[in-house]
């Protein structure tokens, strides 16, 4: 009762900041990101395209890939009809694809940029079963797989560019509270709802995304450390709000829920704070592989906290990832 009190009053916490603060005033006092790339998933709509908006404002460059090139033109046009000094790169990428994350990777290697931030941001929720087409179910494919597969293609620039720069590298995977929703054998869910839709609810499958975005977090950062990188990765729950990712459950029920719960949801600029704050916020440096909400550190699920689940999770990624079509073809 009381963190429900605190959150609907917008209570600081230890950083200072609460539910109620917003992505401009976490960033207010962060160092100037001038000499920042930073590629943003999920930028076009909703929370990316505020944590870009803000991003920019304070000066980062920014790489947006999206499946849909023309809203990711869209949202660059916003950003610098506020920003026209803005240095913002389109480039196409479908997460639900092995090949056009190898692609893109391959593609933004050619530009020869820098890369200090990289965010996870991108979410789906698939009301309908769907497989990609590399065999895996789609939820779990845009929301974890592609975003595996992007980080795991990325992180040796990420290493490289933080040498070379002396400027600690950050990754921010976004989950959600969602995440400790699912109960169970991730694994044998997985396999059993891409195997068959009979099997498959659209909650759970989320659920499960989630908790795995939670799961690489623990995992990578491990793996960082031991390799004394000068990366730090943590995962975040933006909050509860209403963006385009609920826009396959559109409707008069869905519209019901939103309505009795609008005392809970926060705004769009609220929502993206949690990651502008661990994205760029000086205090957190060094500080790899927590859970954040409401820009405070905060405890992740009995099962996302387990490091066995975490190894076990990555296992399997790799496993996944190893069957690409475009691996095996060249």
């Amino acid at each position: 009762m009381l963190e429900t009190v605190k959150y609907l009053l917008g209570s600081a916490g230890p950083s200072g900041f609460g539910s109620k603060s917003t992505a401009e005033q976490v960033t207010d006092y962060c160092p100037d990101l001038r000499s920042i790339t930073a590629i943003i998933t999920g930028a076009t709509s909703g929370i990316g395209a505020e944590t870009a908006r803000v991003l920019a404002k304070r000066g980062a460059r920014l790489v947006l890939p999206a499946r849909s090139l023309k809203a990711a033109e869209d949202s660059k046009a916003r950003i610098l009809s506020e920003f026209p000094e803005s240095d913002i790169i389109v480039m196409p990428l479908d997460l639900s694809s092995f090949f056009s994350v190898r692609k893109f990777v391959a593609d933004f290697r050619s530009l020869n940029l820098p890369l200090h931030l990289l965010i996870n941001n991108a979410g789906k929720f698939t009301h309908e079963h769907a497989i990609s087409e590399d065999g895996i179910e789609m939820t779990f494919a845009t929301n974890y797989l592609g975003h595996f597969l992007l980080t795991k293609l990325l992180v040796t620039k990420m290493v490289e560019t933080a040498k070379s720069t002396g400027v600690e590298g950050r990754i921010v995977n976004v989950s959600s509270s969602i995440h400790s929703w699912f109960s169970g054998d991730p694994i044998s869910y997985l396999s059993s709802i891409t195997r068959s839709r009979s099997h498959y609810d659209a909650t759970r499958a989320y659920a499960l995304s989630k908790l795995a975005n939670v799961l690489h977090t623990k995992e990578l950062a491990q793996r960082l450390q031991e390799m004394e990188a000068n990366v730090t990765v943590n995962c975040v729950h933006p909050g509860i709000v209403r963006t385009r990712l609920t826009r396959e459950r559109d409707g008069l029920i869905t519209d019901l829920v939103f309505f009795l719960a609008s005392k809970l949801l926060k705004t769009i600029p609220q929502a993206a704070a949690t990651t502008c704050y661990v994205a760029t916020h000086p205090r957190l440096l060094k500080v790899t592989g927590k859970y954040f909400a409401d820009c405070n550190e905060a405890p992740a699920s009995k099962l996302a906290s387990n490091s066995s689940e975490a190894a076990r999770i990555w296992s399997a990624s790799e496993t996944m990832i190893s069957k690409d079509p475009y691996l095996i073809n060249n």
